[in-house]
């Protein structure tokens, strides 16, 4: 770090000696940042180059209706910066090749339309589910998580994405100040097996991504082994990509990437650094890749019989909700699901394919957790509760609380967003918030 950074080094060392930043996005899928600016008891200084971010020093912000509502999702301030660093269109179908935990993916999702979609990678099983469990609470439409090797991937969604998130698992040297397991973890050989690892995904991504699409790369590193190193020997393997510039807003907040000897591509310092001397957060690094050809070798054909709805699950629809879009709903592993027919995924290839709408049981729906958090607002009967009520709190501890309400299934929403649902029988609201997510 002396080496990259010269009379700079002092000035990144005592960084070290302060506290991490913390920092949350709001999730425009749910709520306005206008109305959330209204609600809004964390913080009133913004992220420079995110819209809907906000630094924050708030202890329990994690306990709070409104993270268990999906109004927020919280993330270190310089993971923001990728996504950020590029123009993202509302109709893409986007990847995010390594997902978990679910910052970036959230923030992807954010920018997508109701037509654009996203699919959200995660190699470790148990990683998936948190991702899972978080795309889950932001109440997303059109999002599929899966959990499988970059290579099966290819396979399975080839020249199939406008975009493709790759977010490499890498030596981690950005995170020494806010996860000492980091310190722990780190040696040089684990760099340079990083370096052949990110390689091998990148070439993955290359097979995944449209013509004319783009890949943004990114690390929580600072070893240009794994940055600037791997990106020019990217393009070197890769000649039909260009590297391009980031947005403007990120340019102006982090450094230039760095050149070293031997390195090939004259536009490296398109790459961009974050640095916690000079940012406000720890370490980062980007680059936004280009693919200039104009058709790709890849087949995307692929064979996916639609499964039949069965009856009951429209009338349970029809009675549950104000509106939806009927040719939204399939049949996914056997369970019927919310999502858009046009984006084909392959039976059992899903953790969850957009919104699962419930189990069919014996002539009637069994709803899930995830319905009534992406659809809440679109219920017929609603209970509006606010944050401080001690409804909310009876709800998020698990149980039964009194409510003038008709008799079925209805959506809980604290301050305008879901959290969750009930079933409201002769002015009692029975709990069906999971067990796995409520307060102690």
């Amino acid at each position: 770090m002396k080496r990259l950074l010269g009379d700079e080094y002092n000035d990144f060392l005592m960084s070290y000696e302060e506290k991490p930043v913390r920092a949350f996005r709001v999730n425009t899928d749910k709520i306005s940042l206008e109305d959330f600016s209204k609600l809004n008891i964390f913080s009133s200084e913004k992220i420079p180059y995110v819209e809907n971010g906000f630094y924050f020093d708030y202890d329990g912000i994690g306990n709070h209706p409104y993270h268990h509502a999906g109004m927020f999702y919280i993330q270190e301030p310089a993971a923001m910066v990728p996504v950020e660093s590029i123009d993202i269109n509302p109709d893409w179908n986007v990847l995010d090749l390594c997902a978990a935990p679910g910052g970036k993916s959230s923030q992807i999702k954010n920018k997508l339309g109701k037509n654009g979609v996203l699919v959200s990678n995660e190699i470790v099983p148990s990683r998936c589910k948190i991702l899972t469990g978080n795309m889950e609470r932001m109440g997303f439409k059109n999002v599929v998580t899966t959990c499988m090797h970059p290579q099966k991937l290819v396979k399975e969604f080839p020249d199939s994405f406008n975009m493709i998130m790759v977010d490499a698992p890498c030596s981690g040297e950005g995170m020494f100040r806010k996860e000492e397991i980091a310190i722990d973890e780190w040696t040089p050989e684990n760099v340079l097996m990083c370096a052949e690892r990110q390689a091998e995904i990148l070439d993955c991504a290359v097979k995944m991504l449209k013509a004319g699409g783009y890949i943004v790369y990114s690390t929580c590193t600072f070893s240009l082994e794994e940055n600037e190193m791997t990106v020019d020997a990217f393009l070197r393997r890769h000649p039909d990509f260009e590297i391009i510039p980031v947005t403007d807003k990120v340019r102006e907040n982090t450094a230039d990437g760095i050149s070293f000897d031997g390195c090939s591509c004259e536009n490296i310092h398109y790459t961009r650094r974050c640095y916690p001397h000079k940012n406000k957060g720890e370490g980062q690094f980007v680059a936004v890749l280009h693919n200039t050809s104009e058709e790709n070798n890849y087949s995307s054909k692929m064979d996916n019989k639609k499964e039949k709805i069965d009856k009951t699950v429209i009338d349970f629809l029809n009675d549950t909700l104000i509106n939806y879009e009927k040719d939204n709903v399939l049949m996914y592993n056997g369970n019927p699901v919310y999502f858009t027919p046009d984006f084909p995924i392959r039976k059992g290839n899903a953790f969850f394919c957009g919104v699962t709408i419930g189990e069919v049981r014996k002539n009637y729906i069994q709803p899930h957790h995830q319905f009534f958090m992406a659809m809440g607002t679109d219920f017929k009967k609603k209970i509006e509760l606010t944050a401080d009520s001690e409804e909310v709190k009876k709800y998020l501890h698990g149980e039964e609380f009194n409510a003038e309400c008709p008799n079925g299934w209805a959506a809980v929403l604290v301050d305008g967003c879901t959290v969750g649902g009930v079933k409201v029988s002769n002015g009692k609201a029975k709990n069906h918030y999971p067990k796995g997510l409520r307060t102690k």
